[in-house]
Order: C-alpha cells, then structure tokens, then sequence
C-alpha cells in the first residue's frame, strides 16, 4: 500500500514517520526542504506537487493548519483532485471545521474517493509516541477501511458519527481547554495576590476538585518554571475556539462560555504575537494582573 502525506509540521512529522517505517510513504510538504530532509531520514519519496503525491496513493492524509488550506490543496492543474485515484481514501488529520469537510466529502464523491476527517489529539509528545487520540467522521464502511492506517500513530481511535464529527468533536475538545486554560491562569492569579505560594496553590488545586490537565501537567512544566515552550500555537487554539463558536450557533446552542472564551483569545495573539505559544495566555493573564506565578 502506497500512502501520502502532506503537511509535515510538528504534529505531521511524526506522524509520518509512523507511517514510513510500515508503509510506502510519499510526502509532500510548501516548504520543499522539510520533505527532503524527512526523506532523507525515512526512506520516502518526495512529492513536487499535491498531485504528484496523490497520483500512485492508495490513501492520501492531510495534516495542515486550517480546512481553508485542505480545500485549496485540491483545487488546480496541481491539486490533489487531479491526481487523486478513483477507489482511494482520504484523511483529513487537520483540526479542522465541519462544514468544510462535508463540502470536501461531497466534492471528493463525485471522483469516487471515500473520505474522513480524522483530526488528532495528544500533542508532540503523543505523536512521537504513536499514542494520539484520532476522532474520526466518516461512514462506518470508511472507518473500517480507515482503522489500519490511523492506528499506526493511535492508540484510541473512536468513530464519532457521520462526515464532520471527528471535527466537531475536536474543536469541543480544545474550546474546553482554552476554557480550563483561562479559568486557571485567573484563579491561580488571584491567589499569588492574596498572598499564597505559586506552587502550593497548585499542589493543593491537584488534590482537589477544581483539578485538570491543565492544573496537573501543563502548569507545573510551563508557567511554575518560566518557560514557555512552543509546542501548538496560540493562534491554532483560537482558530479552534472559533470553530467551536460556529458550531453552537448552527446546532443552535446558546454556549455563553464558549463564546466568551473566543472573544478572549481573540485578543491575545494580537497582543502576544501569532508565534506564541497556547499556553501564554497565562502569561497574557499575568500581564492583566501584574502578578507572576512562579514555582
């Protein structure tokens, strides 16, 4: 089985690299150096253009920043609608929104190509693993077809319903993070200004109710030590978060919450830069408050 992927960013990488060591594996990446040094080290093919990639591929999977960029993959002399094989799979690992993938699934019909959207959750640390949650959309028919390939970099992977609901299901899912992340960084905040230690609030929060991810992992290796690290862009979480407000407002659901935490990112790339990391809005919290909370 011949498979390509495009999209070799931190996520896409090692994902791709699961992939090469089982399959034959043609990649294809905008920035042509990326695909040369990740065939390099793995043993692919390069892909000079989307076509090109999906011309000999059994299954095509996409792993991009935004559905705009999925959809303007296919279109054109080069695009992948004019390589892609009739009887092919497409996966869509892109965190992406559900109207776009029901548009692309009823676009890629007409060609007879099956397609999912297989968006995936577990970070880089997950990805390198292999043990990335993939929440799949599609027809239970290409689900099965799907299962073989999703689970060379997953460990849980859980068919969500018809085409768009593993896209739903991720922008729900990193809308309540952005939630958690918000609500953490203000409550943890208030308490450095009332005066209780950094790290003991925490300590305290983790064997607590009000404990998350957020306050057991993800504080205690970013915010109590300074660091920051840049593992999934701010403006990538917003992205999500927005997506998430779309789908209130077409299934009808109020979502005050929700709507609140996007207008709140919103504004904190503008004011971090589009680079930062998901977690600085934190940083961007210590900043309102003019407090740093430190371990």
């Amino acid at each position: 089985m011949r498979i390509a992927f495009l999209g070799l960013g931190a996520i896409g990488t090692p994902m791709a690299a699961h992939l090469a060591r089982r399959w034959q594996l043609t990649v294809y990446n905008r920035t042509a150096r990326t695909a040369a040094e990740f065939a390099g080290r793995y043993g692919a093919d390069v892909a000079a253009t989307p076509r090109e990639a999906a011309q000999e591929a059994d299954v095509v999977v996409t792993c991009v920043p935004t559905s705009r960029e999925v959809e303007a993959m296919l279109d054109g002399h080069d695009g992948l609608a004019a390589g892609l094989r009739r009887g092919s799979l497409f996966l869509d690992c892109t965190s992406g929104d559900p109207a776009t993938s029901r548009r692309i699934a009823g676009r890629l019909a007409g060609q007879e190509v099956a397609f999912a959207d297989a968006p995936v959750s577990g970070g880089t640390n997950g990805a390198e693993s292999g043990t990335l949650t993939v929440m799949v959309g599609a027809e239970a028919d290409t689900f099965r077809r799907a299962l073989p390939i999703l689970s060379t970099f997953g460990s849980r992977i859980e068919h969500m319903g018809p085409v768009g609901t593993g896209h739903a299901m991720k922008a729900i899912n990193n809308a309540l993070l952005a939630v958690n992340i918000l609500a953490v960084g203000e409550g943890l905040a208030a308490l450095v200004k009332a005066g209780v230690a950094a790290r003991t609030a925490v300590e305290v929060l983790n064997a607590s109710s009000g404990r998350s991810f957020v306050s057991e992992s993800l504080v205690p290796e970013r915010v109590l030590t300074g660091e920051w690290p840049r593992t999934f862009r701010l403006a990538l979480l917003e992205k999500d978060v927005g997506i998430a407000r779309s789908l209130l407002e077409e299934v009808v659901v109020p979502g005050p919450m929700l709507k609140l935490a996007a207008e709140l990112f919103a504004r904190v790339p503008a004011e971090l830069g589009d680079e930062a990391d998901y977690m600085e809005a934190v940083r961007w919290i210590e900043q309102q408050a003019e407090v740093a909370i430190r371990g």
